[in-house]
């Protein structure tokens, strides 16, 4: 024959954990006790199971004993016994605890993976500068002599125009016209609408 095996101890006379749970219901003290004795092993191993972590697991277990002495009242014993009931207490507790510590690892990588991801694409704003810049050197290139060299001292060296006439020795008059032509055509040429 089979011997009874009871989890949480020897058996000592006196109530048992239903006749204590009905005591701690009521406040008694003492009665807590006794059932924190005999099921606090129990509830240690097991939630120790699910978390792996000694340190959260006693804290998780703390508030399962807590749990049980405000909610000893709604143990209803048609669904199980005391020890049942306790242990399906730290078992859902421990669980919530590491769907917890998962959500917040999630959150930290979304997070992490935010601060990572540029706020543009970098790659096709690059490829689109550099076909702009040849497409622009494509441009110049269609301009006479004197335009380029003038939209290249205005425009790029930042030269007024009495400055281009200056160096191109040519009057002030011919640079402006050969400015306004050479953009006109380079506006043409790259498609810019006026």
């Amino acid at each position: 024959m089979k011997e009874a095996v009871q989890i949480g101890g020897p058996a000592s006379a006196g109530p048992d954990l239903q006749d204590l749970l009905v005591q701690v219901a009521r406040g008694d003290q003492d009665a807590f006790s006794r059932v924190y004795d005999q099921v606090c092993g129990p509830v240690l191993g097991l939630v120790r199971s699910v978390l792996r972590d000694p340190a959260q697991s006693e804290e998780v277990a703390q508030e399962v004993l807590l749990e049980v002495w405000r909610t000893a009242a709604r143990f209803q014993p048609s669904r199980g016994s005391v020890m049942t009931w306790v242990l399906t207490l730290a078992h859902r507790r421990a669980v919530d605890r590491v769907r917890s510590a998962q959500a917040s690892s999630d959150r930290e990588q979304r997070a992490a993976l935010l601060e990572r991801t540029p706020a543009y694409d970098e790659v096709t704003e690059q490829v689109e500068a550099s076909l702009e810049r040849e497409q622009v050197r494509r441009c110049l290139r269609a301009l006479t002599e004197l335009q380029r060299q003038s939209v290249n001292l205005a425009y790029y060296q930042g030269l007024a125009y009495r400055e281009v006439a200056e160096l191109l020795a040519v009057p002030l008059g011919t640079v402006k016209t050969r400015l306004r032509d050479g953009l006109i055509r380079l506006r043409d040429c790259l498609g810019v609408n006026a």
